[in-house]
């Protein structure tokens, strides 16, 4: 049960962030056009205060790619 709590919550904050990342993204190409793909950065990284119960190695990725622009006539 606690696992499927989790995951609930997992997928809410993945679905908020694809919503305002897309938004954010597509605004930006918007009012930058240009030729080049633009290139992105994306980091995960648990900000949680453990205070002296902090686990041995904190969660942290990274994910990089590309967002191919539409050419403008």
């Amino acid at each position: 049960m606690n696992e499927e709590i989790s995951h609930h919550d997992i997928r809410r904050l993945l679905k908020t962030f694809g919503v305002q990342a897309d938004e954010a993204i597509l605004r930006y190409l918007e009012q930058h056009p240009g030729d080049s793909p633009l290139r992105l950065r994306i980091t995960l990284e648990d900000v949680t205060e453990y205070g002296t119960n902090a686990p041995h190695s904190l969660l942290h990725l990274v994910v990089e790619g590309e967002i191919r622009r539409t050419p403008h006539p």
